[in-house]
């Protein structure tokens, strides 16, 4: 049986880097997340242009990306996902910390043995939460999903995990939480962090991903409010479970599954805009809970957090 991570434990820490030399090599190793972001950022936004420039979102060329399960954006924004944070992540922590920076990273990504409860917790608290908040919020009931609905549940969730978590995860919380914590501390690295995760999807709103062209501008705002708050609770699962980003991956998945396999049968009658409402308020509403809770800690033990220059693998 697998054993539960002591609390605050952080597994598998990114070792101190290289030698700084001169040249590109020493500047990656000097600014680990500088490169990280801009190339994340770079390499996505490059392979979604066709896709975004394609009829699947402003039209200016005259294809369409095939549906692979009921959706373009297996072959028209995951690729794309995969060659940002997941690829910049592995090059910068190769080149930065050399191998005992990939064990390191990957072995917050196989970390799995975090106890069953948090498991069984959040595949109940994710769904039970934002439920109940779209209920709160629209005055309406939620019905029973069918059960072929049902049924997909879990096989959506795996999909989830090895598309959109295995894309964004390692590189987000897996190569750029602990440096960030470590320089600035949870809150204010989680507050660097949530921003930038949101910025990083929004060419997609020109796109069918974000709805396009029915999008006004209080979509994106509401996503990146959303990505801020959201992120308090993934830096407090990603803490308090020893630096597991499978449990992270689990927790960011289980709401893109929730909504995408069950939400739309549970309230039919609603406009789908409902489920960035209620995942707003509800990541909000954890996250004061969260802050509070942990004055700020999130789960952060207090060894985790640097001087305030932070060794160089921690600085920007």
């Amino acid at each position: 049986m697998s054993h539960q991570a002591p609390v605050g434990t952080v597994a598998a820490p990114v070792p101190p880097a290289l030698p700084a030399r001169p040249g590109l090599r020493g500047h990656v190793r000097r600014f680990p997340l500088t490169w990280f972001f801009g190339l994340a950022f770079l390499l996505s936004w490059v392979a979604w242009t066709p896709y975004i420039l394609s009829e699947n979102g402003l039209g200016v060329l005259h294809f369409e990306f095939p549906s692979v399960l009921g959706t373009s954006q297996l072959l028209g924004v995951i690729p794309g996902a995969y060659l940002g944070p997941v690829l910049s992540a592995l090059v910068v922590t190769v080149v930065a910390d050399g191998r005992p920076g990939l064990r390191a990273w990957i072995g917050r990504m196989t970390k799995w043995r975090v106890g069953w409860s948090w498991y069984v917790g959040i595949a109940i608290a994710v769904p039970a939460v934002l439920t109940l908040t779209t209920v709160l919020l629209s005055g309406q009931r939620p019905g029973m999903p069918s059960a072929v609905l049902l049924a997909a549940y879990i096989p959506g969730l795996i999909l989830q995990i090895l598309t959109t978590g295995l894309a964004e995860e390692p590189g987000w919380r897996d190569f750029a939480m602990p440096r960030l914590q470590h320089k600035f501390g949870p809150l204010r690295g989680t507050l660097v962090l949530g921003p930038l995760w949101g910025v990083w999807h929004l060419p997609l709103f020109l796109s069918e991903w974000g709805g396009w062209p029915d999008v006004s501008w209080d979509k994106p705002v509401e996503f990146l409010a959303i990505t801020i708050a959201f992120s308090f609770v993934m830096t407090w699962v990603f803490n308090h479970t020893g630096q597991s980003l499978l449990l992270a991956m689990v927790l960011h998945t289980s709401v893109n599954n929730f909504f995408s396999v069950a939400w739309s049968d549970m309230f039919p009658s609603l406009s789908f805009r409902y489920t960035d409402h209620a995942f707003l308020v509800s990541s909000v509403v954890v996250a004061v809970v969260l802050l509070v809770a942990t004055r700020g800690r999130l789960g952060c033990p207090p060894d985790a957090v640097g001087s305030p220059a932070g060794p160089r693998w921690a600085q920007r």
